[in-house]
C-alpha cells in the first residue's frame, strides 16, 4: 500500500485516448444467446457506477466467454484492455480461442492469451486472457496497469494463491493509485456475500444459467478393489448403456494412465477415442481432448479436477465421478509439500455432474453411495490455507508489505506457514532481518519461481552453470517433463533429447531466465568455486576452493535450492537428510546405492519421507559446497564391552555425518566425567570393591539406618547420583576401568565420610566382635537380619550380657555354632537362651561332641575353645 500511494503521487493518472469499439453494445444480442446473456445489462451498468462487482452464475452459463465480449466497448473501458484471469494454462487458451471465433477473428487479435509457454498478443489485443500467476508477476511490475480498465477474475472459486493475492493486490492498487479501475470477480460456487464484503460491500449480480437434467446414478466403492479398475469398468457400463461422449473425473495422471490401459483391454469398437487431459500434457494433446469428437464417433476424456469449470467439452451427455481429488498440502513443521489424494468436496463434485448437462440431458455415474454425499465438505480448502507461502512472502515484501494483514485477503495466510516462509527466505538472503526485501530478495524475485528454484538458477549462473540450473528448474515446476524417473540426471538427458512443443517451449523458458539473471546481475559469472564481489546483502553461496571451471553437477546445483536436503545413504535405499528427517528411494534404483544424494522432491511424513526426484552428489562437492557449515568435532564415548573410553573424529553437516575416524583419549576432566557415567550405567559391582571397602561401605550404610541422615548416603541410588563429585575426580587421569585400582575407589569412597564421624565409626560400628575368650569375630554388616557375628557356642560361656553396638542400640546378631562350626541357634538375646533353650542344645549336642564343654549353667561357666583334657 505504501508503496502504491507513492506512486500515485508521482505520477498520477495518466490519461487514455482510445476510441471505443462501435460494432457491439452490451444490449446488442449474440448470435448463439447463452444464460448469461439475460444478466449483461444490470452487468453493465454496476460496472458503470461501481468499482467491484460480484458475478455468480453456474458452470454452462457463458460468463467466461461472454462477459468480456460484452463490456469491451462500455464507455467506462475508453479503449482500454480487459484482463481476464484463468485459473489453468488450458482454460485461458480455450476461452481466449472461443472469443475470438465469436468475433470472427483468430486469436492474437482483439482477442490474445498469455500463459507460461507461450503468449499470443498484438498492439490491437483488448481482451488478454491470463494464467493468475501471469497477472500476480505483471501487477507487481507496474502497479499502475497502464492501459488496463478491468481485471475479471474468473472460476475464483477455485482459491488458488495467485487469485487470491492477484485480488488483494488489485484492491490495493484500486483504492490507493487507480480509483478508475474495475474489479469483477466471477465464480461459480463461492459465497458471493463473503466476496462481496470483502470488496467494499460490491454489489452481487446472479444469473441461474441453464442446465438440462442430470440423472445421478450411484453405483458405490469397494474399498478392497483399485479405483482405477472400478472407473474402467464403469466407464465401459456407462458406454454400453447410454450415447454419447463420456467425461471421467479421477484424482492424478498416475490413475489416468492405468485407467485407460485397462479401457483399451475393455473396449474394442474403433468409434471409441480415448483421451487423458491433465496439466502436465502438451497443449496440442490438450486441444485434442477439449475437442469435440468427429461426427460419427464418440470420445472418453480421462481427466483431472482441470476439467470441472472454465472449459465446455462438446458432445459430453455422461460424467462418472472417481469423487478423489489430489491437492497439494504443506506441512510448515517439516516444511515439506505433499500430495494427498482425498475425497472432493460437494461443490467439486457437483460441478463435475453439471458437465453432463452443458448442451443435452445427461447421466452422472458415481463411485460411492448416496448417503456419503451429505458427508463431504462444502468447498474446496483455499490454497493459502495449504500451501508453501514462500513465493507469496517474497512478493509481498516487493509490494512493500511484510503484513499479509493489511491487504484485502478472504483468508488470512496461517501465521505457521509464513513464519516457515519467512525463515526460508532470510536463509536464502531474500529478506534482512526486518522482513524487507534484499537486493538478493529482487534478483529471485525477478524469476517466475519458487524463491528456492531462482536461488538455484541464480547461485549457478555465478558459478557457471546458469543453463543447466534452469534446466532443472523446468523439469521440477513442469510435473512430467523429462518422465517420471526418481533419478534426475535421467530426466534432464531425456528433457534435453525431447522434442516436443511443451519440452521446446520449457527450454527456450528456461533461457529466458538464465538471460534474466544475466541482465541483473550486477557482476560477472565466477568460475566454479569461486565467490563473486557481490552487493553484501546477498546472500552467500556455500562454496568455497575452486575446481577449475568444470560445470556443476545436478546434485551440487540441488544444494543451492534445497540446502537442507543433502542426504546420507543408510542402506538399502533409506536415507537421513541434513535436516534430520529420514526417506528412502525404491532399492532397485541407482540412486539407493549412491553415499549421498541431494533431493528435489519428496513426500510423506518427517519420520519415514518417500523420494521422488534426486540426483547424486560425492562428500567431495559436499565439503566443497558447504565449507562454512561443516562442522568437526571430537565425540568421546564410553564403551561397555571394553569398559574405557572411545574418541571418534566425526565430521557433519548438520545431522548428516560425511566421516568419522578413531581418535586416542587424552585424560582430563571432561573425559572423568564420562568415564564415571559408563561405569555407573554399566554397574557398581563393576568396581573393584575390595572385602573390606565392602565391609566399611556396610558399617557406614548401617549407622545411617540407625542414627540418620548425618551419615552419608552409599546406597547404590545414592552413590550413582553423586558420581561426579567422587567418583569422576578420582578418575581424572584414566580412560579405562583397568587402570581404576582397588585402592583408588577405597580412598574415593573414604573421603565422603567427615573426619568427625570416622573415630565414631570405629566405636559404634566396630569391624570385630571380641569373644570372651579373646577371639576377634568378624562383623558382618550386610546380612539381611542386621550386624551379625558367627560364633562357636563354648566361646560365649561366662557372658551375661548380650553384645550390642551403635551405643548399646543395636544388639547383634548371634549365630551360634557347633564344635564343627555348623550353625545351632540364631539370638538376639543370649541370657534368654541361657535359660531356654540352651537345654536342648545341650542335649542334643553333647553326645556327638563328648569331649567339649557342656555346662549345666554356662552363664557361669568359663569361656574356652579348646576340648576338655583326656580322662576328665
Amino acid at each position: 500500500m505504501a508503496r502504491v500511494r507513492a506512486m500515485r503521487y508521482e505520477t498520477g493518472r495518466k490519461a487514455v485516448n482510445h476510441a471505443p469499439r462501435s460494432d457491439r453494445s452490451l444490449t446488442e444480442p449474440f448470435a448463439n444467446p447463452l444464460p448469461i446473456d439475460a444478466v449483461l445489462g444490470e452487468l453493465g451498468r454496476k460496472l458503470a457506477t461501481h468499482d467491484t462487482t460480484v458475478l455468480v452464475a453456474p458452470p454452462g452459463a457463458g460468463k467466461t466467454t461472454r462477459v468480456p465480449l460484452a463490456l469491451l466497448d462500455a464507455p467506462w473501458i475508453a479503449g482500454r484492455k480487459i484482463v481476464v484471469l484463468e485459473p489453468r494454462r488450458i482454460a485461458a487458451r480455450a476461452s481466449a480461442e472461443r472469443m475470438a471465433r465469436t468475433l470472427g477473428e483468430r486469436v492474437g487479435e482483439t482477442v490474445g492469451y498469455r500463459v507460461r509457454f507461450g503468449s499470443r498478443v498484438s498492439r490491437g489485443t483488448r481482451i488478454e486472457v491470463v494464467t493468475e500467476g501471469i497477472f500476480s508477476r505483471r501487477i507487481l511490475d507496474d502497479p499502475e496497469l497502464d492501459g488496463v480498465a478491468a481485471i475479471l477474475f474468473d472460476e475464483f472459486h477455485e482459491r488458488s494463491l495467485d487469485a487470491d493475492l492477484g485480488l488483494a493486490l488489485a484492491r490495493d492498487v484500486q483504492s490507493g493509485l487507480r480509483e478508475d479501475l474495475r474489479i469483477l470477480v466471477m465464480s461459480a460456487t463461492i459465497d458471493g456475500a463473503r466476496v462481496a464484503k470483502l470488496l467494499g460491500n460490491a454489489p452481487v449480480i446472479e444469473s441461474k444459467g441453464r442446465a438440462f437434467p442430470v440423472e445421478t446414478r450411484y453405483l458405490g466403492r469397494k474399498p478392497d478393489s483399485p479405483v482405477e479398475r472400478q472407473m474402467a469398468d464403469a466407464i465401459a457400463m456407462a458406454l454400453r448403456a447410454e450415447d454419447g461422449s463420456l467425461l471421467a473425473f479421477l484424482p492424478g495422471a498416475a490413475e489416468i494412465r492405468r485407467t485407460q490401459n485397462m479401457l483399451a483391454e475393455r473396449i474394442h469398437d474403433a468409434s471409441i477415442e480415448i483421451v487423458p487431459l491433465f496439466g502436465a500434457l502438451d497443449a496440442a494433446v490438450q486441444d485434442r481432448a477439449i475437442a469435440p469428437a468427429p461426427k460419427g464417433r464418440r470420445k472418453v476424456v480421462l481427466a483431472t479436477s482441470i476439467a470441472e469449470t472454465s472449459l465446455t467439452i462438446e458432445g459430453v451427455r455422461i460424467v462418472v465421478d472417481s469423487g478423489l481429488a489430489r491437492v497439494p498440502r504443506f506441512e510448515p513443521d517439516i516444511g515439506l509439500t505433499r500430495l494427498e489424494t482425498m475425497r472432493a468436496s460437494r461443490a467439486a463434485v457437483d460441478q463435475r455432474r453439471g458437465r453432463a448437462g452443458r448442451t443435452e440431458p445427461g447421466v452422472c455415474y458415481r463411485l460411492w453411495d448416496e448417503p456419503q454425499t451429505a458427508s463431504l465438505a462444502a468447498y474446496t480448502q483455499p490454497e493459502i490455507l495449504s500451501a508453501d507461502l514462500s513465493s507469496l512472502v517474497l512478493d509481498l515484501a516487493q509490494w512493500g508489505v511484510r503484513d499479509p494483514a493489511t491487504l484485502a485477503f478472504l483468508d488470512p495466510p496461517p501465521a505457521p506457514a509464513l513464519n516457515e516462509a519467512r525463515s526460508l527466505l532470510r536463509e536464502l538472503g531474500a529478506l534482512d532481518a526486518d522482513g524487507r526485501i534484499t537486493d538478493e530478495g529482487k534478483s529471485l524475485r525477478a524469476l517466475a519461481l519458487p524463491p528456492r528454484l531462482a536461488r538455484m538458477i541464480v547461485g549457478a549462473h555465478r558459478l557457471g552453470s546458469g543453463r543447466e540450473a534452469a534446466d532443472i528448474a523446468a523439469v521440477l515446476t513442469e510435473r512430467g517433463l523429462g518422465g517420471d524417473s526418481v533419478d534426475l540426471d535421467a530426466r534432464l538427458d531425456h528433457f534435453r533429447r525431447d522434442r516436443s512443443p511443451r519440452a521446446v517451449g520449457a527450454r527456450q523458458l528456461a533461457e529466458r531466465w538464465v538471460s534474466q539473471v544475466a541482465a541483473n546481475e550486477s557482476v560477472p559469472s565466477s568460475p566454479r568455486g569461486v565467490t563473486s564481489s557481490a552487493p553484501s546483502d546477498r546472500a552467500s553461496l556455500p562454496v568455497t576452493g575452486a575446481q577449475g571451471g568444470e560445470e556443476l553437477g545436478a546434485g551440487e546445483m540441488l544444494t543451492l535450492a534445497f540446502p537442507d536436503r543433502v542426504a546420507r545413504n543408510r542402506g538399502n535405499g533409506s536415507f537421513v537428510l541434513a535436516n534430520g528427517r529420514g526417506a528412502s528411494v525404491d532399492p532397485a534404483s541407482r540412486l539407493a546405492r549412491e553415499p549421498f544424494i541431494a533431493v528435489a522432491e519428496l513426500t510423506g511424513t518427517a519420520a519415514s519421507g518417500r523420494i521422488l526426484l534426486a540426483a547424486p552428489i560425492s562428500q567431495g562437492q559436499i565439503e566443497l559446497r558447504f565449507a562454512g557449515q561443516i562442522e568437526t568435532d571430537e565425540d568421546i564415548l564410553f564403551d561397555r564391552a571394553a569398559m574405557s573410553l572411545r574418541g571418534r573424529r566425526r565430521k557433519r553437516l548438520r545431522a548428516i555425518m560425511l566421516a568419522e575416524a578413531p581418535v586416542a583419549v587424552a585424560p582430563s576432566i571432561a573425559t572423568a566425567r564420562i568415564l564415571a557415567e559408563g561405569l555407573i550405567d554399566a554397574g557398581l559391582d563393576r568396581l573393584p570393591w575390595s572385602k573390606p571397602l565392602k565391609q566399611w561401605r556396610d558399617r557406614v550404610m548401617f549407622l545411617r539406618a540407625a542414627e540418620g541422615g548425618e551419615w552419608p548416603d552409599l546406597s547404590d541410588a545414592g552413590l550413582a547420583a553423586t558420581a561426579e563429585t567422587w567418583l569422576a575426580p578420582a578418575l581424572s587421569d584414566k580412560t579405562a576401568l583397568k587402570e581404576f585400582s582397588a585402592g583408588d575407589l577405597s580412598e574415593a569412597l573414604m573421603a565422603l565420610l567427615p573426619w568427625n564421624l570416622r573415630a565414631r565409626m570405629e566405636r559404634e560400628a566396630p569391624t570385630h566382635f571380641e569373644a570372651p575368650t579373646g577371639t576377634m569375630l568378624a562383623i558382618d554388616y550386610e546380612a539381611g537380619q542386621g550386624p551379625t557375628i558367627a560364633v562357636r557356642l563354648q566361646e560365649l560361656f561366662g557372658l551375661t550380657a548380650h553384645p550390642s553396638i551403635a551405643q548399646g542400640k543395636v544388639p547383634l546378631v548371634l549365630e551360634l555354632l557347633s564344635p564343627a562350626h555348623r550353625p545351632v541357634q540364631v539370638t538376639r538375646d543370649l541370657p534368654g537362651f541361657w535359660r531356654g533353650s540352651y537345654a536342648a542344645v545341650r542335649s542334643d549336642l553333647r553326645g556327638r561332641y563328648p569331649r567339649h564343654p557342656w555346662p549345666d549353667d554356662p552363664a557361669n561357666a568359663m569361656p574356652t575353645r579348646r576340648v576338655k583334657p583326656r580322662g576328665t
